[in-house]
Formats: structure tokens, sequence, C-alpha cells
């Protein structure tokens, strides 16, 4: 499993609007900049955020995105599963069912299976908040 630019940009524009919202809604041309990402590429995901409900868009000159809820709700996982889809690492574990013809004397499907549990597990240990905090306090040792 790879993490796309889109899941990885998706979470740095969650982290970036949760620390800069305090000042009002956050322009997205100022989390670009801040990023180093483009306006274009995160307009496509601030839409996808905020259709999902994670991000509140406001219009006009001090409009903007904020988060839709506290950053302690969001969990990485929701978040990368927004933008990636399903975590697994293999197919046939896609979805609610697994529909695989050999699921039954498949020799590695046990693997797989406790390899998406972890997965799951790791990503939905961490909240956005838990993020925000670190990088919070790399910018602080950094003088930022």
């Amino acid at each position: 499993m790879k993490i796309s630019t889109k899941g990885r940009y998706a979470l740095r524009l969650m982290i970036d609007v949760a620390i800069h919202q305090k000042e009002g809604y956050v322009a997205l041309r100022d989390a670009a900049q801040r990023q180093g990402i483009s306006v274009k590429y995160l307009e496509q995901i601030a839409g996808m955020l905020s259709k999902a409900g994670m991000l509140l868009s406001g219009r006009g000159p001090q409009g903007g995105y904020r988060l839709a809820k506290e950053p302690e709700t969001y969990t990485v996982g929701s978040i990368l599963r927004l933008t990636e889809g399903d975590l697994a690492p293999v197919a046939c574990l896609e979805g609610d069912e697994n529909r695989c013809e050999r699921s039954d004397a498949c020799a590695t499907l046990d693997f797989w299976t406790g390899l998406y549990a972890a997965v799951n597990a790791y990503v939905d240990r961490f909240t956005l908040a838990d993020l925000v905090h670190s990088e919070l306090e790399k910018m602080k040792q950094a003088g930022r």
C-alpha cells in the first residue's frame, strides 16, 4: 500500500487549517504557500473534504476553509480513507465481503488480513489533534 499525493496533501491541508483557523477562515492560497502545494490541487482536495463534511467553506474576501468539527474528532484513518478509498493491502480485502474464489484455500489470506488490521489500527490511533500538536512542537523548536 502506498498513500497517494492526494492523501498526503489532504492531511497537510487539514493540519494547516486546524492551526490557522483561529485567525478566521483559511484561504487556500495561504495554505498552498505555507505547504508548497499548488492552489489548483488544494482546491480539488478541499472540495472533496468539504463535500464529505470535514471542512466548512466560507465565501467572499474573508472566505476560505475551517474544520467542521474539533481536531480530536478526525482520525488520520478517516481522512486517508476519504482520499484513498479502502486501505486494504490486497484487492480481495476491499469492501465488506471477500469475494475471492480462493479465500478458503488461500495460504496468505491470514497474513494480509493481519496486515490490514494493523494498518487500520495504526491510522485510527492518531487524530488530527495529535498531528497538529506534533507540528506545533516542530514549529516551536524551529522558532516559527
